[in-house]
């Protein structure tokens, strides 16, 4: 609560000072946003900003009716990590076939390390057997979520 009281003052600031500020001023904050959007950090607002110290990298082989995602994960900062978790969710064709959880643990600064989790469902093995009899494809698509704690 007290967090989003203070984005709320911190709008409410920005918004009088860019309605008093000149063109100028202005038109260098919009290229300051632009320059962050493009660097990849596209934050709402400086309160609901979180530092980004993983960096991750997505594979996966041979899926049928058990697929394994493997997930390369890099800690980029120079701070420990600690109870860094993976969340993967599978997709075939569009619809979510799957899901998995799988805790790492504890990260060092620049340690890197390999992880996985294997999705075993219904869905993903109807959606084999479709594949098989030749009634649809099977594109498959995963995408993670990696949560991690940089304080204790």
């Amino acid at each position: 609560m007290l967090r989003t009281l203070a984005g709320a003052l911190l709008v409410a600031a920005t918004a009088t000072t860019l309605v008093a500020a000149p063109a100028s001023a202005t038109t260098s904050t919009a290229s300051a946003a632009s320059t962050a959007t493009t660097a990849g950090k596209a934050a709402v607002s400086a309160t609901t900003a979180r530092p980004h110290l993983i960096r991750y990298i997505i594979r996966f082989g041979k899926c049928q009716d058990t697929c394994r995602i493997k997930v390369r994960i890099k800690n980029v900062s120079r701070t420990r990590l600690f109870d860094v978790s993976l969340n993967a969710n599978l997709k075939v064709n569009g619809r979510k076939a799957g899901s998995c959880y799988q805790y790492v643990g504890r990260m060092s600064p620049g340690q890197t390390r390999w992880t996985g989790c294997t999705v075993r469902s219904r869905t993903l093995a109807r959606m084999w057997t479709n594949y098989t009899d030749g009634l649809s494809d099977f594109n498959t698509r995963a995408s993670t979520v990696v949560h991690y704690e940089y304080y204790r």
